[in-house]
């Protein structure tokens, strides 16, 4: 099971809303064979994204900024 550290995460991320819309979008990349952003042994895709997202490597931008 994998344990999530919600702090280092929302430093990136400031809210569960954009979480959850920017991880399950980079699980889809993932599933359709986009190449992993991190060295990891980690095999489920919602799990990489999450460690994606909190080492920087995947972010967000609002359109129109």
């Amino acid at each position: 099971m994998l344990t999530i550290r919600t702090k280092e995460i929302f430093e990136k991320v400031p809210s569960i809303y954009k979480l959850v819309i920017l991880a399950s979008r980079r699980c889809i990349d993932i599933n359709e064979g986009s190449p992993k952003l991190i060295s990891t042994k980690l095999e489920k895709p919602l799990q990489i994204a999450l460690e994606e997202i909190k080492q920087g490597k995947v972010t967000f931008r609002i359109k129109g900024e």
